[in-house]
């Protein structure tokens, strides 16, 4: 049976819409250069605000992608 390594990092992703928005922004940005993402999960929510009104969502997000051994793609 073979095994895997999985990479873990945590991301913050951002959006004037909504969480949302945020968490799939941050996952989506993190595939334009990170290979094989396999899970994300939202850890936390918050929002920023200025003047009394709710300006930006923030999503912070664990996503997990598969570790390559270079040493097994020879």
């Amino acid at each position: 049976m073979a095994t895997s390594v999985y990479k873990i990092i945590e991301l913050v992703g951002t959006s004037e819409k909504s969480w949302e928005d945020a968490a799939k922004n941050a996952v989506e940005t993190a595939a334009k250069s990170l290979k094989d993402l396999r899970i994300a999960e939202v850890s936390k929510l918050d929002m920023q605000i200025n003047k009394n009104k709710v300006v930006s969502y923030r999503a912070r997000v664990m996503v997990s992608f598969k570790y390559k051994d270079k040493d097994k793609d020879k």
